[in-house]
């Protein structure tokens, strides 16, 4: 299959974060930042590791140097490169070595997402997965500071990954798949 172009790519992120993010409540964060816009939606056209990673740079020096009032997270796509879940699994140590580089550690962080996300020691087919999987693969850089506020104001947020868990098993497999169908075509 072809990468997606830029549009599809957008298109399906986008019907991803809000059907499945904020519909399924997976992140409790994401609707207030969504409906404020100040989501920065960047799509790469890297076709390799290393372009990629100068894209990676330069949205993470962004988002430092951005007002959280402007920007508050930036979805890096990047849907021509690490399709591959184990190549973009190796990458994270990259995207890690970039913010230590620039001095970013303990500001922002990058959270993953890939259509092929499978955590380890999960199976393949295990639908807990979906909680990281995504229309195409793509870096979600974050500010340490609004995750450290957004916790605080949630009443529980150690609950969360459990109500997520729970959440996809009761939709399973073919739930999962019956939802992701609008953004996974093409």
């Amino acid at each position: 299959m072809s990468p997606a172009t830029d549009d599809e790519a957008l298109a399906r992120t986008r019907a991803w974060l809000e059907q499945a993010v904020i519909g399924l409540e997976l992140c409790p964060f994401a609707r207030a930042v969504h409906a404020k816009g100040r989501i920065r939606w960047v799509v790469s056209p890297a076709r390799d590791p290393e372009a990629l990673r100068a894209d990676l740079r330069r949205e993470l020096e962004s988002l430092a140097a951005t007002p959280i009032e402007a920007v508050e997270t930036t979805l890096l796509l990047h849907p021509g490169v690490l399709t591959d879940f184990l190549d973009y699994n190796d990458f994270l140590d990259v995207a890690d070595a970039e913010i230590a580089d620039l001095g970013l550690e303990g500001v922002l962080q990058v959270a993953s997402f890939h259509p092929d996300y499978v955590f380890a020691g999960s199976d393949p087919d295990d639908v807990e997965n979906a909680t990281n999987r995504a229309p195409v693969p793509l870096l979600h850089l974050l500010r340490e500071d609004s995750i450290d506020r957004a916790v605080q104001a949630y009443p529980d947020p150690d609950a969360i990954v459990e109500r997520n868990l729970a959440t996809l098993r009761r939709l399973g497999p073919a739930g999962w798949r019956a939802l992701a169908a609008a953004w996974v075509a093409g």
